[in-house]
This record gives structure tokens, C-alpha cells and sequence, in this order.
């Protein structure tokens, strides 16, 4: 997230000032590796905005354990899925595999900050695209809004709230609401639109079964012409 005319840290701040590209696939490698599930669940805002949609192409940014990708292709969609984790795209890869919708998933490993996947889309998923590392996450956002084709959608979720088992602890953390990053994203009204801008709660479970309730920041964004 651009951050800098905040003084106190986003979601997405440069926490790790001086940190590389090198660092930050690292950290997330070592993150992926150590995870013990993979891919169970879909998140629920997803769920809930795709379930009336026509399956077309769709656009999974930072697509972690993969729930997402393998929800998403065992309704009709063909799936880009994204990770700067090497681990996490191949293990995806695997798990569509045994899940028979090998052909419906296609894979890529992608540093955001550095390079963007090909491609045009009727959706593009970025759930909690959040980093302790420099990202200038609004351009990536814009870029996704772009990749869209005309009528698709760019679902972006962000954390509302820090949930006990986040590896963000920090408590001085600013989450940018979905007005603050309409306004970052600063995309033209006459050709891109907002259905969507809120904060719901939601009782939501952890990797370890705990739960709690947290906020969700949610801003969905419609490509109307080209």
C-alpha cells in the first residue's frame, strides 16, 4: 500500500525498510513451508460474490494455500493462481491435480512488487494481499483493475482488524478503510465502477481452530467500458 502520507503504518507499510525482493520471497517461502493444511477453504466473501456468476476467467493475486483457486475452479472458472512462493504454487499445482481440476488451474510464481501475470480477466481475487515488505500495493491494484474485461470484477478483501493468530501484531497498525483505497486506486469513474465499499464482521476460525471475530474491508470494483 503507497504509505506515505500516513504517519502511522498501514497493512502494508515498509515495515522492513531496506529489505529486498529477496527478503520478502524468503519470508514467504519459510511461511508456506512450515504450513501444515493447505487449500481447505474458501474465503467467504469470495464464496459470496462469485455464487451468481457466470464462471469465465478469473485472476487469484497472492494465492497462498490455494483455497481460493480450487474453490473457484470446481465451479467452471479457469484460474490464474499467483504467489511470490514457489512452494505455494507448486503445492497448489499438486492439489488441483488431485483434485481433478488440473486443467482449470494454471500456476505462476510472481514477486508483485517486480512483474504482473499476463493476461485479461472477468475476475481478479485479492484477498488480504498483505505484506510486512515494500509493495507499492496500489499500483498492482490499478494494474488488476486494468487486466479486467469489460463488465469484470476486482474483488479486493483486506483486513478490518488484527485476528490473534495474524503474524501482524503490530498495534499501532493502520487499516486502510475501502473509501481510503478507492481513493488510492483513484481509477476513472467513467470507466471503472464501485458496487461495493464496507466493513462487515465475521466470526472467523484460525489454523489452529480458534476463533474470533474480525473486520473484513471489503471494495468491489466493476470495469465498465475500456
Amino acid at each position: 500500500m503507497d504509505s506515505a502520507r500516513r504517519r502511522r503504518p498501514t497493512a502494508d507499510a515498509a515495515s522492513n525498510q531496506g529489505a529486498t525482493d529477496e527478503d520478502a520471497e524468503l519470508f514467504w517461502e519459510q511461511h508456506y513451508r512450515t504450513r501444515r493444511t493447505w487449500g481447505a477453504r474458501a474465503n467467504p466473501l469470495l464464496a459470496e460474490t462469485v455464487a451468481p456468476l457466470h464462471p469465465g476467467a478469473a485472476l487469484d493475486l497472492g494465492c497462498g494455500a490455494g483455497g481460493d483457486a480450487i474453490w473457484l475452479a470446481q465451479r467452471g472458472w479457469h484460474v490464474t493462481a499467483v504467489d511470490i512462493s514457489t512452494t505455494a504454487v507448486e503445492r497448489v499445482r499438486e492439489r488441483a491435480r488431485d483434485l481433478g481440476v488440473a486443467d482449470r488451474v494454471a500456476t505462476e510464481q510472481h514477486d508483485l512488487a517486480r512483474n504482473f501475470p499476463a493476461g485479461q480477466f472477468d475476475l481478479v481475487s485479492a484477498q488480504y494481499l498483505h505484506t510486512p515488505f515494500p509493495l507499492l500495493r496500489s499500483r498492482v491494484l490499478r494494474t488488476a483493475a486494468r487486466a479486467l474485461r469489460p463488465g469484470g470484477l476486482l474483488l479486493i478483501v483486506d483486513h478490518g482488524s488484527t485476528a490473534p493468530w495474524s503474524w501482524n501484531q503490530d498495534p499501532d497498525i493502520h487499516y486502510p478503510t475501502p473509501t481510503e483505497i478507492a481513493a488510492e486506486l483513484d481509477l476513472d469513474p467513467a470507466h471503472w465502477s464501485v458496487l461495493r465499499a464496507d466493513m462487515p464482521r465475521r466470526r472467523a476460525t484460525g489454523p489452529a481452530g480458534e476463533t474470533a471475530t474480525v473486520i473484513d474491508n471489503i471494495l468491489l470494483v466493476q470495469r465498465t467500458a475500456r
